[in-house]
């Protein structure tokens, strides 16, 4: 099992991430939580990790911290989740998010997440309605940077919508959904300065 991976940040285009350590380059997965706490390129970083091994690929998840990644090794064992699911979940919401959702029994909430039909919601609910107290939500977050950030490369406008929209669509969203809301949250914020950015205001407003 790979528990945590140290090492320079060479790739991010949501929903993956190259990190490199000792000379190998690491693609891992992450959800939009993870990614909103990245640093800029060629910044060293720690990031927790997930391994999962099938008969056709081997898969690696990373998470900001341990109680993400907690929630996400819940997810994979109930019934109607794999892997893709729980990081589409974990995008749409965070930890304490999620945690609130099924407190209050808000299924209607989770079916906005792309993949989350009626029925996986209402389990979801009905599963971890037990389960969220010894997920540690109350912890800090410890991600953790080691180095000093370094400026990102300047981007456009156009490239920036074009990595939201791709993003959205890598984590389920119709294309046409994905464009709809990201043109909305460009409008919103009016100046766009990174694509995490329309990521975030884009996946608030479809799921928030």
């Amino acid at each position: 099992m790979i528990g945590h991976i140290r090492g320079i940040l060479i790739e991010k285009q949501p929903p993956q991430l190259v990190v490199e350590a000792n000379g190998v380059g690491y693609e891992i997965e992450a959800s939009m939580q993870t990614f909103y706490q990245l640093p800029a390129i060629l910044t060293e970083l720690k990031i927790y990790t997930h391994f999962v091994v099938r008969e056709d690929a081997q898969l690696l998840f990373g998470f900001y911290d341990k109680t993400e990644r907690a929630l996400f090794r819940v997810l994979i064992k109930a019934s109607g989740v794999g892997p893709k699911l729980a990081i589409a979940i974990l995008s749409g919401m965070s930890t304490a998010e999620f945690s609130a959702c099924v407190l209050r029994e808000d299924s209607a909430t989770l079916t906005k997440i792309p993949g989350v039909g009626k029925k996986t919601a209402e389990r979801l609910v009905v599963e971890f309605k037990d389960k969220v107290a010894a997920l540690g939500l109350d912890q800090q977050e410890d991600f953790e940077l080691t180095g000093a950030e370094l400026p990102s490369a300047v981007e456009s406008t156009n490239q920036y919508i074009d990595d939201a929209q791709s993003a959205l669509v890598a984590l389920g969203y119709k294309p046409v959904l994905a464009t709809k809301a990201v043109a909305a949250a460009q409008k919103q914020l009016g100046q766009v300065n990174s694509s995490e950015e329309l990521i975030r205001v884009s996946l608030k407003s479809m799921v928030g």
